[in-house]
C-alpha cells in the first residue's frame, strides 16, 4: 500500500514535469521552475520537450505497472529504478535539487517495494 502510493506520487512528479518541459517550458511557471531566462528557454524548448517526453515515458511505465497490480511488479521495479538512475545523474550533472524531486522519492519508493509495505 506504502509503495502504491509512494509510486503513484511518482508518477504524479513526472506528469508535472512533462507539463513543465512540453507546454510551459517558455512560460513564467516553467523558467521559474529551471531557473531560466526567456532567451535561454526560446533557444532549448525543442531540447526541453523531448526530454519531457521521456519523463512521460517514465511515468506511463510506472502507472502501467501500478495498473497490472502485482502482476505488474517489474515493471515498477524497471522504471522506478530508470527514474532514480535519472534522478542520480541529473541531481549530480546539472542541479542538486533534482535528487530531492526526482530521485529520492523513486528511492523511497523501491525501498516500499522491497520491504513489501
Amino acid at each position: 500500500m506504502i509503495a502504491s502510493i509512494l509510486i503513484g506520487l511518482v508518477v504524479a512528479i513526472h506528469c508535472y514535469i512533462v507539463v513543465l518541459e512540453m507546454l510551459l517550458w517558455e512560460k513564467p511557471a516553467g523558467r521559474r521552475a529551471f531557473g531560466l531566462t526567456p532567451e535561454f528557454a526560446a533557444q532549448t524548448r525543442t531540447l526541453a520537450a523531448n526530454q519531457g517526453l521521456y519523463n512521460g515515458f517514465l511515468a506511463a511505465g510506472l502507472f502501467y505497472g501500478l495498473a497490472r497490480g502485482s502482476a505488474g511488479l517489474e515493471f515498477q521495479w524497471f522504471f522506478l529504478a530508470c527514474v532514480l538512475i535519472a534522478g542520480l545523474y541529473g541531481g549530480f550533472t546539472a542541479s542538486r535539487k533534482i535528487l530531492l524531486i526526482q530521485a529520492l522519492p523513486a528511492g523511497l519508493a523501491l525501498l516500499a517495494l522491497w520491504l513489501g509495505v
